[in-house]
């Protein structure tokens, strides 16, 4: 128990600090599992089990957000494969010119040993990733979406990996499986009547370890992959959604058990320290000017390209499990300190480029050139609502109802913008205006060309993603008018402070309306009216 209280001690005051410092707390957790290494702390059961929990849990809300029709496209399953397999024979490459120099890490090491390393380092990490994107309010961008679908096919081929890497054939029982795709509609039933109480998560919990992990193991595969097909099962459902976001916590609460478990299992040298710092000089570089050429051959516009190149450089906590699961004659354990230690550098490189990415993006720029109008992917063109006066962001209810007001009785030509294509359809086939973007994206003000415009409305739900876009159509120059709508007054007088000319709190007048209807339904006059 002594132990486990030191465990929980030294990796919350790791995560904090590195907290503290901006750089993500996965990180600390790494570093508390050298000082706890350092400390003689040895690991515990308990730990073990949380390590293995993270992990069955972290693919498992993999495979809930994985869409098929998105991993389909060409930016993404080309750019992924093409990359992985370039970025494995450079990383084997790399460590075989290492091993020249007459290292003892690599003494003995062979072909099998060069490209498993190769291979652990061709991942990207999903956890910093989508950290750098939601900072960057672009997880929804075409480059954002481009980049989460290229991190699911490095999953899935770290999945297949570790299930490859059993050393068992399965058993033929494993046929057996194959009912879980008629049996499906009783999980999905299930989970979009559940609750949003505790009882989801714990549902989520339930689904990867049992007919996820646990029924794979049974059969002789991994039980990791079983909890990823659970997900995918369950993927674009009614709930799906929801069931990831009530397990992240759980997830992430685990995985500090996975990161801790590596740090004291190894603790690095100065042999390893260079050896990752030269991975790092190597092949960060490389793997950002990679990725920002395949996307830009791929059709994505030389910024985008760039920029998304840029935040998929860094190593993945994948390549830690891979690098688990591979047998002690294949990968000494002195390659895990090595490839923890790159991993963590990566972190705090990937962190410094974030928040000033502008000047990598220049930098690469050069080695990545613009591609014609005609040839670039139809969400990267140039948006031109230079015919329109006004501009709607949001055509919800209020936005849709803002946008009828603005055309019929004050004659402006309108142009409304909704980032929901199922929505768009609908009102284009109602005779609307509308482009299909994501207001919230910065990148869609670069490609937006105004014009004539002279009023932007903001009606989006949310008042967060109304002050990113307000924000953003301040710093690409529009110098026109800007209302918005809100909720509550503290977010109007906050929208004002940063540059809207006008707004509305949304329930002004709403309680007198509400009376006014109620009274016209009991058949009551008003009192004006007398």
């Amino acid at each position: 128990m002594e132990d486990m209280t030191a465990i929980l001690v030294v990796a919350l005051l790791g995560g904090m600090a590195a907290a503290l410092v901006r750089l993500p707390p996965l990180l600390g957790f790494l570093v508390a599992g050298f000082v706890l290494n350092v400390l003689g702390v040895a690991s515990v059961p308990a730990l073990e089990v949380s390590a293995d929990l993270g992990v069955t849990l972290l693919l498992f809300g993999v495979g809930l957000k994985i869409d098929l029709r998105q991993l389909a496209q060409r930016e993404v399953w080309v750019t992924a494969t093409v990359h992985m397999v370039a970025s494995t024979l450079i990383g084997a490459a790399v460590v075989a010119a290492i091993g020249l120099s007459g290292t003892a890490l690599l003494a003995g090491s062979d072909w099998r040993t060069w490209v498993l390393v190769g291979f652990a380092l061709s991942f990207s990490s999903t956890v910093f990733v989508v950290k750098i994107l939601e900072d960057r309010s672009a997880s929804r961008s075409l480059g954002g979406r481009t980049a989460i679908g290229v991190l699911v096919v490095q999953d899935l081929a770290a999945v297949a990996y570790l299930a490859a890497s059993s050393g068992k054939p399965p058993s033929p029982w494993a046929l057996l499986l194959l009912l879980l795709l008629p049996g499906a509609w009783v999980l999905r039933t299930v989970l979009a009547r559940i609750g949003h109480d505790e009882l989801r998560p714990l549902f989520g919990l339930v689904l990867a370890l049992v007919p996820g992990y646990a029924l794979f193991e049974a059969v002789g595969l991994k039980g990791d992959l079983g909890a990823l097909v659970i997900g995918m099962m369950l993927a674009g459902r009614p709930g799906a959604m929801g069931l990831a976001k009530s397990i992240f916590t759980v997830k992430d609460l685990l995985l500090v058990g996975f990161f801790v478990s590596i740090g004291i299992g190894a603790l690095p040298t100065l042999e390893h320290l260079l050896v990752a710092l030269v991975l790092v000089v190597v092949l960060l570089p490389l793997k950002a000017v990679g990725f920002a050429a395949l996307l830009g051959t791929a059709g994505l516009r030389r910024r985008t390209s760039v920029l998304t190149g840029s935040t998929l450089a860094n190593f993945s906590e994948f390549g830690l499990i891979v690098a688990v699961a591979a047998s002690a004659d294949v990968l000494g354990e002195d390659w895990l300190a090595t490839l923890a230690t790159a991993i963590a550098a990566s972190f705090v490189v990937g962190t410094a480029v974030g928040r000033r990415p502008e000047y990598l993006v220049k930098a690469l720029s050069r080695l990545v050139r613009e591609r014609p109008e005609q040839r670039l992917h139809p969400e990267d063109r140039p948006i031109d609502v230079g015919h329109a006066e006004a501009v709607v962001l949001g055509m919800g209810r209020v936005g849709r109802a803002a946008y009828d007001r603005l055309q019929q009785v004050h004659g402006l030509a309108t142009v409304g913008v909704e980032t929901s294509g199922d929505r768009v359809a609908r009102l284009v086939e109602e005779g609307v205006d509308l482009i299909e973007g994501d207001a919230t994206d910065p990148e869609f003000y670069e490609r937006l060309h105004t014009g004539d415009v002279r009023v932007v409305l903001l009606a989006m739900p949310f008042h967060g993603n109304n002050v990113d876009a307000l924000e953003q159509l301040r710093a690409a120059g529009f110098t026109g008018t800007i209302a918005v709508v809100t909720q509550y007054d503290a977010d109007l007088r906050q929208a004002r402070a940063l540059g809207a000319q006008t707004g509305f709190q949304l329930y002004d007048g709403a309680g007198a309306e509400l009376a006014d209807l109620a009274a016209e339904a009991a058949g009551l006059r008003l009192r004006d009216q007398d």
